[in-house]
């Protein structure tokens, strides 16, 4: 199963960045597609966060807007929304330990820890900072 990280969804949603073509045509082949794909909630709850932050674009996107581009995906017949579970807390625990995670990457591990419960295969990301956790493989759609 494939998870999609914040910086997909914004890149995806905001036609004005450089990267949104190919994440837009990335994420459409997923929510069209017949494999089991997921989308962490930490990570629907930043998007929504972001793209709708006056001081993040000049010209936010309405929460009504970001909540039909969330909604359009969560409608997609094999997406999955993931969220904690049993046996999530003894796993962010590890990850932190051995990321040695403190401050603002609690977030990533979060993220990564998600994934792991849910037995996702790889994240779809374009933050590098999930190499600190081995355990999940992580791959960048927007390049290669």
């Amino acid at each position: 199963m494939i998870a999609v990280d914040t910086n997909i969804l914004v890149y995806a949603h905001r036609r004005d960045l450089p990267w949104h073509a190919i994440a837009a045509h990335r994420l459409s082949a997923l929510a069209e597609g017949r494999e089991l794909w997921a989308i962490p909630w930490p990570c629907a709850h930043e998007f929504l966060a972001k793209v709708t932050h006056p001081r993040i674009f000049n010209q936010a996107t309405k929460l009504e807007v970001a909540l039909e581009f969330l909604g359009e995906l969560a409608r997609a017949p094999w997406m999955r929304f993931l969220g904690e579970s049993d046996g999530y807390w003894p796993l962010l625990s590890r990850i932190l330990k051995a990321g040695k995670v403190a401050g603002p990457m609690v977030h990533d591990a979060r993220i990564a820890a998600l994934c792991l419960s849910h037995g996702v295969s790889v994240l779809w990301t374009a933050d590098r900072d999930f190499g600190r956790f081995p355990d999940l493989a992580i791959t960048n759609p927007l390049v290669g």
